[in-house]
């Protein structure tokens, strides 16, 4: 059979599949699937280099995918090449199947990223290109791979999409080629009822190549990944005009191409036959999810094919290795983020620094000893104290990734979905920063971490109303509730979905980074003050005693004389206030107080109960204290525990006039305790 008449067989026979795994499951979104199966299938059997029998190969091409509900696309095409079984597509959305609705990180059958959340997933391939770059600039462009995107109507409308295509094309990312399906359709409506502007211009604005096609022209999308393989110096886009439900016919016969109602449900509820369908597009709809022998035939050679271009890839890998032995232990130790020996203890810190200082010290160690390290920052370097880090090395520019920094301007959602997009490609250990108050704009990246169990590291500074004059808009108060909720979340492995650690002190601060850093099974978040705050007291070594703090609560100051008549409890800043109210307490009442420190009630509670019942023991009235909700630090005071905090947004003003204000002072603190203690006499 003719090349051309095979191609065209197996985009129809993922056309089929797709839609036949939604009628199976009564729900899902045929029709983009359907119009998209020409490009994906060129893209796979001719373009991408990967290694079929080895998913894993870290130098492989990889493929994001935006648009999520075209997940019956992505797993047609990868069973094509043996990934997913007949049985998997027939189980398509099912409990225990491993193809759900929306595409799950899966890299063992070729699903590079979770998917759903429309902007994000091509935005993960921004970032995962960097990291490439980043790489191929100390190890050589021998490893050098491309990053294919695919994109929707709604993908590109999302405000993240407007972040990710500036950065890459300042950024010059010649190695991305990102497919845009536009089919015009949207859920609800078409494209033309919500925007009428010009993509290609909107794109090419921003420094990217721009091809526009008719997108099931096999031949036309082989012309523009030629064109856009040979562009290396700016990143591409190919807008493909696709058909939505391209192939769907109704029960007489009549074409059901372009219709609105094929984009999220079943053929046969949109209006469409099934049966025709399926027929229409040379299958037998007794037996939807057979795979024509001439396409099957076919992809054995592709199989084969790229099995051949993966052992060229790896050819010129062995030639470097043989010559650069020492680096490729390193390139080794980056791929299995191996850390390197850390001197923690020895990592100075100033005794009464702010947190945000204290971790610039640790950043500033780390530039020179975690070589594999990118920091980004959204426009904040000199704030957070990322400018450490940048102090010793540089920013990555067009052209340029000698260098660790990412100064990713003004768009925090865009950075957090870039530095998940570098843990999911490998080799670096991402890290970005902001305000604790912009965490609300990053939420939906931090989500998605937590479900892919992605190592990123976030540093959130300005932790509290205490960020001061800049006022209400500035100052969390919500925010460390919202991401300690995530703390509670266990992720598909058992494990809490994020490590948040609010330390108290500049020690803590450094016990904080180790635990972050060595947390390699998901995202961690640094929520660090603006302001000093004075040391924690300890007999001998305070950095010894900060240690503790890796156990998620720790007894800062215990009490002596018996049993504790009042624990108090808190993390971050007011931990420092709770033991000049301690002293207070122990002066004036003659009580005995016990201050605790718990900067991750999430580490806490994965400790033995022992433990646990040795540090709070619930039957110890327990007094907490919090910058935000009080409802943050409910779950650790118990049963028999009040929780003072806010419940209303903050005020400008010098950062000590808000804490006499709004009562974080030793002197309220002990007035506070002294009341609650009253209602057990």
């Amino acid at each position: 059979m003719a090349e051309s008449k095979v191609s065209q067989r197996a985009a129809d026979n993922i056309r089929i599949l797709s839609a036949a795994m939604v009628e199976q499951a009564k729900s899902g979104h045929p029709g983009g699937a359907m119009g998209g199966a020409d490009f994906i299938h060129i893209l796979f059997s001719e373009y991408m280099v990967f290694d079929p029998s080895d998913n894993s190969w870290p130098f492989r091409d990889r493929f994001f995918m935006d648009p999520g509900h075209m997940s019956p696309m992505l797993y047609s095409q990868l069973h094509l090449l043996g990934n997913y079984s007949t049985e998997d597509l027939q189980h398509f959305r099912q409990w225990g199947s491993p193809t759900p609705g929306h595409p799950e990180v899966d890299v063992a059958r070729g699903v590079e990223n979770t998917s759903g959340p429309l902007g994000q997933g091509h935005t993960f391939g921004v970032g995962a290109a960097i990291a490439e770059r980043f790489l191929a600039a100390r190890f050589g462009e021998w490893l050098a791979h491309r990053t294919f995107l695919y994109i929707s109507d709604g993908g590109i409308q999302e405000e993240i999409a407007q972040g990710a295509g500036r950065i890459a094309g300042f950024l010059g990312l010649g190695q991305v080629t990102m497919f845009y399906d536009a089919n015009d359709i949207q859920l609800s409506t078409e494209v033309s009822e919500v925007m009428d502007e010009d993509t290609a211009k909107k794109y090419e604005a921003w420094g990217w190549h721009v091809q526009t096609i008719e997108g099931n022209n096999h031949d036309a999308i082989r012309s523009a990944l030629d064109a856009a393989i040979a562009e290396t110096g700016r990143p591409s886009l190919i807008i493909g005009k696709t058909v939505m439900g391209k192939g769907a016919l109704t029960e007489s016969g009549e074409s059901f191409e372009r219709e609105v109602e094929t984009h999220g449900q079943p053929l046969s509820k949109a209006g469409a036959s099934f049966s025709a369908t399926v027929k229409n597009l040379g299958g037998d709809p007794d037996a939807p999810f057979a795979v024509f022998p001439e396409v099957a035939a076919y992809y054995e050679e592709v199989k084969a094919e790229r099995k051949q271009l993966a052992q060229e890839r790896r050819a010129a890998y062995e030639a470097w290795k043989a010559e650069n032995p020492e680096q490729d232990a390193k390139l080794q130790r980056f791929l299995s983020r191996e850390l390197p020996d850390i001197d923690w203890a020895g990592i100075p810190q100033k005794a009464g620094s702010a947190t945000r200082n204290a971790s610039g010290m640790v950043l500033a160690y780390l530039a020179d000893h975690v070589e594999n390290m990118i920091v980004a920052s959204a426009d904040l370097s000199n704030s957070d104290k990322t400018n450490s880090f940048l102090a010793k090395t540089t920013a990555f520019a067009k052209g340029d990734f000698t260098g660790a920094f990412l100064q990713a301007g003004v768009s925090e959602l865009t950075m957090a979905a870039l530095s998940v997009g570098m843990a999911l490609h490998g080799g670096v250990i991402p890290v970005c920063a902001t305000f604790f108050v912009f965490s609300d704009y990053m939420k939906p990246a931090i989500r998605l971490a937590g479900l892919m169990e992605q190592p990123v590291i976030f540093i959130w500074t300005h932790d509290a109303f205490r960020v001061g004059e800049d006022g209400p808009t500035h100052q969390p108060v919500e925010q460390e509730a919202q991401i300690r909720l995530m703390e509670q979340l266990k992720n598909h492995s058992g494990r809490n979905s994020f490590l948040a650690l609010r330390p108290a002190d500049a020690d803590e601060t450094t016990v904080a980074w180790r635990m972050a850093l060595e947390n390699a099974h998901g995202p961690s978040g640094l929520i660090l003050s603006r302001q000093d705050i004075a040391s924690l007291p300890a007999k001998g070594s305070r950095y010894e005693a900060a240690q503790a703090a890796a156990k998620g609560a720790y007894i800062v100051e215990k009490e002596t004389g018996g049993e504790p008549d009042l624990i108090l409890v808190a993390n971050g800043s007011e931990v420092a206030t709770l033991v000049e109210g301690a002293a207070l307490l122990r002066q004036r009442k003659k009580l005995r107080v016990r201050v605790v420190s718990a900067p991750s009630e999430g580490v806490f509670r994965n400790q033995p109960e022992d433990y646990q019942m040795d540090v709070l023991p619930f039957d110890i009235p327990t007094f907490g204290l919090t910058a935000g909700l009080p409802v943050t630090l409910r779950g650790l005071v118990g049963p028999l525990g009040e929780v003072i905090g806010l419940s209303h947004f903050g005020h400008s003003a010098p950062f000590n006039v808000l804490d006499e204000k709004l009562g974080y002072t030793p002197e309220n603190v002990y007035q506070k305790a002294v009341d609650f203690l009253s209602d057990f006499e």
